[in-house]
């Protein structure tokens, strides 16, 4: 009996090359559940009302507390559509997450107070309700720091894919 495969599209499942579909459809559900997860999370840390894009960007911009250019996000976060980081950063600030100052013709980003104290919030979430479960997993440091390079090696085909398709 042929093992079924767990792809993502069966049409784009035939013939050579099958097993991207499968990793496909891994990033499918993963990228959902950890959408899901990230708003359940900052909702259990004080904020109901944030989509992924907005938890994202204001984490980035907490990270290692250093001001940030809508440029930087955009680059950090391998966002294309500034449009859409700029508008999660109008919220952000009308929420009284992020500061911003200008410097010449540049606008830097930084979290508040308030933002710093989230991000805060959500990790001791994180912690309590995922780190904690990650020990029932059979994998170690290294093997999840495998995973991540992997990821961040198969994005960048990915890139060069979507450049190619786009000069088609």
């Amino acid at each position: 009996m042929e093992k079924r495969r767990i792809v993502s599209s069966r049409h784009l499942a035939e013939g050579d090359g099958w097993e991207a579909s499968e990793i496909e459809y891994g990033l499918i559900i993963a990228y959902n559940a950890f959408s899901r997860w990230m708003t359940r999370c900052m909702s259990a840390a004080g904020n109901m009302d944030m989509t992924p894009l907005e938890i994202l960007v204001l984490h980035n911009v907490n990270h290692r507390g250093k001001d940030k250019r809508l440029t930087d996000i955009c680059f950090l976060l391998n966002i294309e559509d500034t449009h859409t980081v700029n508008y999660a950063l109008k919220k952000l600030l009308k929420m009284g997450m992020l500061t911003s100052k200008k410097r010449g013709k540049e606008v830097f980003y930084c979290t508040s107070e308030a933002g710093m104290a989230l991000c805060e919030s959500y990790r001791n979430v994180r912690d309590r309700c995922f780190i904690d479960g990650l020990s029932r997993l059979d994998m170690t440091g290294d093997d999840m720091r495998e995973i991540a390079s992997s990821l961040r090696s198969l994005s960048g085909q990915y890139d060069q894919a979507s450049r190619a398709a786009a000069s088609l």
